[in-house]
């Protein structure tokens, strides 16, 4: 009897290649889960102009789960799709899984912001999985795994909502909405990340400005305004300017905005891992305006319709390699699907007061107006680590 293998990530924000690795590190697995991001933005953003959030972080984590569980071709394909073929310890399978634990040990090891990875296991208490892999993920990956009778649909679905509920700070509530009776093991991972900004903006200033959608589309937005200095640049070939924006312990957000008339679209094609380590690296600090609207976004995607593109094809057919995780055949991943939230408002703490006092009446500052659709970076500064990353094309649109 053919079984389906479910899995599901969700998440939640508040708010030169290298060509040989002989010994890969953590530094070498943000830039080629950063690679594998642009790759599965430019993938979604072709299929439509709207709005865009995931957690490429979220998904990597998720799919090195996978890898563990899998076996020939189908691991072969998953690790070339997540571009981290490069990485792959052929005396050492648990290499990259290493990696990533290194990895997530060091972006959460920061104290006082909240990010929260974890991963879970829920089985169908006749399935027999091997001991080796359940070892693995709990080592590996700190998973929790749990019996759940699948044939009593209505009570799955609600233990595991509950789950994904309590892991995204009750952000996802009801992302499981239907159940096939004949599941038999449900994959779930989830990320929640809450910061507060370095610089606060204050929500005095904050009011309706418009936003231009194109040139014939107009929204009004709640516009927020910060006066201090900030670290900016431009990318004068791509036509448009960066902004970092700190939060707390270590992280930021990375403003990428179109110049008044250039097409983004024609910067989708563009965006890409060397691209985002240059703007980093040229940030400089000055005195700024900048006004940056609220949001409230939630996006989701079934990534068992756009995986196959990135070459990841057989893990979702009937000739699964899945033989790592049960000895048992036939089982395959019939469904991933991806749910991304994020907030971003004023929310921040008083350390922005002694930044302000560097601020001199004597000289005009220049203005970062972001009154058009742009893009958005959430990455872990040390190790340049991409969290999250979006598009926004219309902010009133959740």
């Amino acid at each position: 009897m053919e079984m389906a293998l479910f899995f599901i990530a969700a998440c939640m924000c508040a708010m030169s290649p290298v060509q040989t690795l002989s010994s890969p590190n953590i530094t070498d697995l943000a830039f080629k889960n950063m690679d594998f991001a642009m790759n599965l933005y430019r993938k979604i953003s072709s299929f439509h102009d709207e709005n865009i959030f995931l957690s490429p972080l979220s998904i990597s984590s998720a799919f090195a789960t996978l890898s563990l569980a899998s076996d020939g071709v189908t691991r072969e394909e998953i690790l070339r799709g997540l571009n981290l073929e490069q990485l792959e310890q052929v005396a050492d399978r648990e290499f990259i899984a290493k990696l990533f634990q290194n990895l997530l040990d060091k972006i959460t090891q920061e104290g006082s912001l909240r990010l929260d990875q974890g991963t879970a296991l829920f089985v169908a208490p006749e399935f027999d999985i091997e001991k080796t892999f359940t070892d693995q993920i709990k080592k590996w990956f700190n998973a929790d795994i749990d019996n759940v009778n699948f044939t009593d649909t209505k009570a799955s679905i609600n233990v595991m909502n509950e789950y994904i509920k309590k892991r995204t700070g009750n952000k996802v509530s009801e992302m499981i909405t239907t159940l096939d009776a004949s599941t038999k093991l449900m994959l779930i991972n989830t990320i929640f990340f809450q910061g507060e900004w370095q610089m606060p903006f204050d929500s005095n200033y904050t009011e309706n400005r418009p936003f231009y959608i194109n040139s014939y589309n107009i929204v009004q937005v709640p516009m927020m305004y910060k006066l201090d200095r900030f670290y900016t640049t431009e990318d004068v070939p791509l036509g448009a300017k960066v902004l970092k924006l700190p939060y707390k312990e270590g992280f930021a957000m990375l403003i990428l905005l179109p110049n008044p008339g250039m097409d983004y679209t024609l910067i989708d094609d563009e965006i890409n891992v060397e691209r985002f380590r240059s703007w980093v690296k040229k940030l400089q600090k000055t005195k700024l305006e900048v006004k940056m609207p609220k949001l409230q976004m939630e996006q989701s995607y079934s990534l068992h319709h756009l995986l196959p593109h990135m070459g990841v094809v057989s893990i979702f057919r009937n000739s699964a390699n899945l033989t790592k995780l049960t000895k048992e055949r036939g089982l395959k991943v019939s469904e991933v699907l991806h749910t991304a939230v994020i907030t971003v408002d004023e929310t921040g703490t008083t350390a922005a007061a002694a930044t302000r006092a560097g601020i001199t009446a004597f000289s005009l500052p220049m203005p970062f107006v972001i009154n058009r659709p742009f893009f958005f970076f959430i990455y872990h500064e040390d190790t340049t680590s991409l969290l999250f990353m979006g598009r926004v094309i219309d902010p009133t649109k959740k």
